[in-house]
């Protein structure tokens, strides 16, 4: 569910390779793929005529067979299928780059009949984007006709406000929370033959309430059912539901769908903790972690998830944001022994379905006087690194990270303030640290950017200059992510940030990550046992660390950016030999610098056992995440049973955008959901008692919106990506900034704060 974001110089492909038509007397002609490489290379280049040339070429050899292609199909590809129709996806890609190269010439009629070609012609195309995922053709270029044609500016200023409706419960549950012992046996708790036996249906019903397993029919009693589905309100699929503002439509639809009910509790729970029903909510959650522990479906991007162990998370994080409740969870777990690799199949779950039960009066006293929350760290059991930051595990097993001997945790954000316009796609991003686009000898947006307080996207006299440093060090940020690649940072200007404001840098290398450092090209993606390939990637960690490893603001190392997803790589099919080479290059790291410890970047905890067997000499385990408002669920406590190594996550954010929402509402939103992410992971950092002590911190994605991230980059794109779990329902790419830059016209200065702000600018400045 996460996905790559640096910013990397890429030319957009397809992720495998197919041959073209071959002559009875001549060599084959080039590849589709390779002319849409060349295509956005001609474009980036604004050489218009070799990208004719080629868009021609294209069209001349392929494009009999995308036709035929387009005819076989009434629908987009399955999902894994797409590159079975590649002469399609590449005809249509190069005809889309040549309208958009239009477009960009402000030949606007010429634009719009190019693009209109591909929405009648080439409907099912799908084009291949470096981050990891396919996107529509024909839906870009109607986004495309829309901005051409001036329908989004009016879009734009119109509010799409719905009206929140609320579930109806014609039969409330008698027990606010249910005792499950009372109505039933518990078999095997804590083994894989678990299971939970009722014994009184009609109790256990009755306590429950209508809508919630085991209580089936109760809804079809409710009058409200058939009247809103006279309304037709009911119409459309289920999963249109997920989330809808009409709250009240979608628990009837949800409580009806055709899925498991694992399934179904888990968006029941969702919609009752939305209509802010948590009682309801918490009943659902625990009905699906007592009856349906090993329900298993599968996300967007086809890896596995367990809807058991994401109820035990909002369960959690219901009790923490709603202390009124007087609640609290005991002895609720689902284990998953085998749940790191995509094959659901050899998972083995042990359950453990515990009770939610009030606090006692002595509990209660005990929070109210503050104690009971932290727990006492004891001596150091061991130290890593000898110098500038170590880390040190205590007896009770909680981590910390010492930085100059003091405490540290990661208070991190991503830092790429990107010009409204420029793109890595295109070839045409730039440098931040050096780029002065008012000439004045100063990093534009570091030094020169400006709060529009009253967002009227003018510099008034009271918005004083102030620099994105100052802003992000009253926020009580202390650590930038960075990567050495394809920029390569600046020593003197990070000498000066370090100076000045105090950031610490935590420095990565892609390790082959989009085929970068490897010497590889994208078609063939970097080979993990390529001897030439790892040589490639070794030299370049050595260089890198040669020339930054005795600097003041280095913190610790990061290898690679989620490289078990793949993408221009083969980690995700030989994730053995890429944790081996992972840890063949920490130990030369270490073996030339014990200042610094050494994290591997992973995307969440997929292959985290083969990880755990295979590079003993990585420090840190850090993740990108992307699970939910509850933060985090069982990752803190899957990496303690699997590895004893500290953790932090490398990459957390939420976008400031919902098609259903105000921007106002999305604000909040964006806010609360990472407020909530920082919660949990404060939880789990040392010296809690509730959380598992493992936590190092985290860094947020991102400081100020990108407007490069979803096609077109002078605009500020409202189109989805994917499906994700973001209070919008998916991934609006260029929303997740703490900041924004407004409308644009004052870019790379001008930058609009958000609420979550000053949230994390008081969560930040005061001690965990």
């Amino acid at each position: 569910m996460v996905f790559a974001r640096e910013e990397a110089s890429l030319t957009p492909s397809a992720p495998s390779v197919s041959s073209g038509p071959s002559g009875p007397s001549g060599p084959s002609p080039v590849s589709s793929i390779e002319l849409v490489r060349q295509a956005w290379e001609a474009s980036s280049q604004g050489n218009a005529q070799k990208l004719e040339e080629l868009v021609n070429q294209c069209i001349d050899l392929y494009d009999q067979k995308a036709r035929e292609q387009q005819s076989q199909l009434t629908g987009f590809p399955a999902s894994g299928q797409e590159d079975k129709y590649q002469a399609l996806n590449d005809v249509a890609t190069c005809l889309f780059i040549r309208a958009e190269a239009l477009m960009n010439a402000s030949k606007k009629d010429e634009a719009i009949l190019r693009f209109q070609e591909i929405i009648d012609e080439y409907s099912w195309a799908r084009a291949w984007d470096p981050r990891g995922w396919y996107w529509s053709v024909a839906e870009k270029s109607e986004d495309s006709i829309r901005v051409l044609t001036g329908q989004v500016q009016a879009e734009d200023l119109a509010v799409h406000k719905a009206v929140r409706t609320k579930p109806s419960i014609h039969v409330p549950g008698t027990s606010k929370i249910v005792d499950y012992k009372k109505y039933g046996k518990f078999y095997g708790v804590g083994t894989a033959s678990y299971h939970y036996e009722i014994v009184d249906m009609e109790g256990l019903s009755r306590a429950i309430g209508e809508g919630i397993y085991p209580n089936l029919t109760a809804i079809f009693k409710n009058p409200r059912y058939q009247e809103v589905r006279k309304e037709g309100r009911l119409k459309g699929k289920h999963w249109d539901f997920v989330n809808s503002e009409d709250l009240e439509a979608a628990y009837f639809k949800w409580v009806t769908a055709p899925e498991p009910w694992g399934v179904r509790l888990f968006y029941l729970g969702a919609i009752f903790e939305k209509a802010g029903m948590y009682y309801e909510a918490l009943r659902a959650y625990h009905a699906l972690v007592v009856h349906f522990p090993n329900t298993s479906a599968w996300t967007y991007w086809q890896t596995p998830w367990y809807p058991g162990q994401a109820a035990i998370a909002k369960i959690r994080y219901l009790l923490r944001i709603h202390p009124e409740l007087n609640l609290m969870d005991k002895n609720i777990k689902i284990a998953i022994e085998n749940g790191f690799d995509n094959d659901i199949q050899n998972d083995i779950i042990r359950t453990y379905p515990g009770e939610i039960t009030r606090k006692s009066l002595f509990q209660k006293i005990r929070k109210g006087l503050g104690l009971g929350e932290k727990v006492g760290l004891g001596n150091p059991r061991r130290r890593i690194g000898r110098g500038k930051v170590q880390l040190v595990q205590y007896r009770n097993g909680h981590w910390q990270l010492f930085a100059d001997g003091r405490p540290y945790i990661i208070q991190g954000i991503t830092y790429a303030p990107t010009k409204v316009g420029q793109s890595p796609d295109q070839g045409t991003m730039a440098n931040w640290m050096e780029e002065d686009t008012n000439g004045n000898g100063r990093a534009d947006g570091p030094y020169d950017a400006w709060v529009d307080k009253n967002r009227n996207n003018i510099q008034d006299p009271d918005e004083p200059v102030v620099g994105d440093f100052a802003l992000m060090k009253q926020m009580g940020v202390n650590t930038l992510r960075l990567y050495y690649h394809p920029h390569k940072p600046d020593k003197s200007f990070l000498r000066k940030m370090h100076k000045e404001y105090g950031f610490r840098v935590m420095m990565g290398n892609f390790l082959g990550k989009y085929a970068i450092g490897s010497g590889a090209t994208w078609a063939e993606g970097t080979d993990y046992e390529n001897p030439e390939h790892r040589k490639n990637m070794l030299e370049s960690v050595q260089k890198m660390v040669m020339e930054f490893k005795d600097e003041p603001y280095i913190l610790l190392w990061v290898l690679g950016n989620e490289n078990n997803y793949g993408v221009a790589s083969n980690a995700d099919k030989k994730p053995q030999a890429y944790f081996q080479f992972v840890n063949e290059v920490a130990q030369w790291i270490k073996s030339v610098d014990r200042d610094h410890p050494v994290a591997v970047n992973n995307g969440d905890t997929l292959f985290l056992d083969i990880f755990a067997r295979h590079a003993p000499e990585v420090d840190i385990f850090s993740a990108n995440v992307y699970r939910g408002n509850y933060g985090f669920g069982s990752f803190w406590e899957d990496i303690s049973d699997v590895s004893e190594k500290p953790v932090f996550i490398t990459e957390y954010g939420c976008p400031a955008y919902g098609p259903h929402l105000t921007l106002e509402e999305a604000e909040e939103a964006q806010a609360a959901y990472l407020r909530d992410n920082w919660a949990d992971i404060a939880e789990n950092t040392a010296g809690h008692v509730r959380g598992i002590g493992n936590a190092l911190g985290g860094v947020v994605f991102e400081w100020t919106d990108e407007w490069w991230k979803n096609y077109e980059p002078k605009r500020h794109d409202h189109k989805a990506d994917a499906i994700g779990p973001f209070p919008g329902g998916y991934y609006f790419e260029e929303w997740f900034g703490v900041t924004s830059q407004g409308d644009g016209q004052h870019s790379p200065f001008l930058r609009q704060l958000r609420k979550v702000y000053f949230v994390y600018k008081e969560l930040w400045n005061k001690k965990i």
